[in-house]
């Protein structure tokens, strides 16, 4: 292994992530990934990789590491400042470093989640198609872990940048959060409360992680005769379940299979936004339908290709 990246101090919940596993859901493997593929995406594209290439997913706090080669990074996502060799950077944007250089982040001051990509992206071993950490498996990234101090990562192959790259506007991530969601699968269990659902502000709870965000208020009641449970069943991302107790829980990326009804499911064109959500900040789901689903969705793509493609014009 020829290492790039040498961890001096983690911080908080490092971890080696790409855009998922997929096709082993049925051996009861989620697909982790970054939660936030929007940024992901973009440091990726910052610094001349595929979107597929890893990075590193920082959350709440940020690391302290040493540059081991010459390379281009990319820091984006959650604000948590960047210093170069104690000099202040920008994030989203291309950085220029060198054998001996020592990247810091901060504390998040805004949002949750940044991301860290470098010419050739983070090459740990691909495990079952994927690069991403499922923490709960112990699959992928460095040993299936939390990264530590002391450890190396080495960088895919790569080209250096001819020219910088810069996202020419710096996204703001909000405190109260809309996410807009489609109702059901199980929202016949729900038809007397669907309406006050998705009418209520809920707060997110600090019980929440990489498997789901808690959320508090008030109690979510089936109809009368309804079923507590149901069959368990596959889930998705982005899946509104109600538990017992009626206070609803919305699935991320680390779970394949749930015995929960649920009554809503946020569109993936707004799931990058829930890798933003932090603990104390509010959400409310806004209700659209499969059509507008679908529509958001084509737009979302749209977007995300336009902005691939001016990033690699130097645009």
């Amino acid at each position: 292994m020829n290492p790039a990246l040498r961890i001096l101090a983690p911080g908080l919940g490092l971890t080696v992530q790409d855009l998922g596993r997929f096709g082993a859901r049925h051996l009861g493997v989620p697909p982790s990934g970054a939660l936030d593929d929007y940024a992901h995406r973009v440091a990726n594209w910052l610094v001349g990789n595929p979107s597929a290439c890893a990075t590193l997913e920082m959350t709440v706090s940020g690391p302290r590491i040493e540059c081991l080669i010459a390379a281009d990074i990319a820091v984006t996502g959650a604000a948590m400042g960047l210093w170069l060799n104690g000099t202040v950077r920008r994030p989203w944007a291309s950085l220029r470093v060198r054998p001996g250089d020592v990247l810091e982040l901060g504390l998040a001051e805004n949002g949750c989640r940044g991301y860290l990509a470098l010419t050739g992206g983070i090459a740990v071993p691909e495990v079952l198609g994927s690069r991403s950490t499922c923490l709960a498996g112990g699959l992928g990234g460095l040993e299936g872990r939390l990264l530590a101090a002391g450890d190396l990562l080495p960088a895919g192959p790569g080209e250096l940048l001819t020219v910088p790259r810069r996202l020419p506007w710096t996204p703001i991530y909000p405190q109260h959060h809309l996410l807009r969601a489609i109702p059901g699968p199980h929202d016949h269990l729900f038809a007397g409360e669907l309406g006050r659902f998705f009418e209520t502000t809920f707060t997110v709870s600090p019980r929440s992680d990489r498997m789901g965000l808690r959320l508090d208020g008030p109690a979510v009641a089936r109809d009368a005769g309804a079923p507590s449970g149901i069959v368990s069943e596959p889930v998705v991302p982005g899946a509104i379940q109600v538990p017992g107790d009626g206070q609803p829980i919305l699935l991320l990326r680390e779970q394949t299979i749930g015995g929960y009804a649920c009554i809503a499911t946020v569109l993936s064109a707004d799931l990058w936004r829930i890798g933003q959500v932090k603990p104390g900040d509010t959400v409310r789901f806004v209700r659209v339908g499969l059509a507008a689903g679908r529509r958001l969705a084509a737009q979302w793509r749209d977007f995300l290709a336009t902005t691939e493609r001016l990033l690699a014009a130097g645009r």
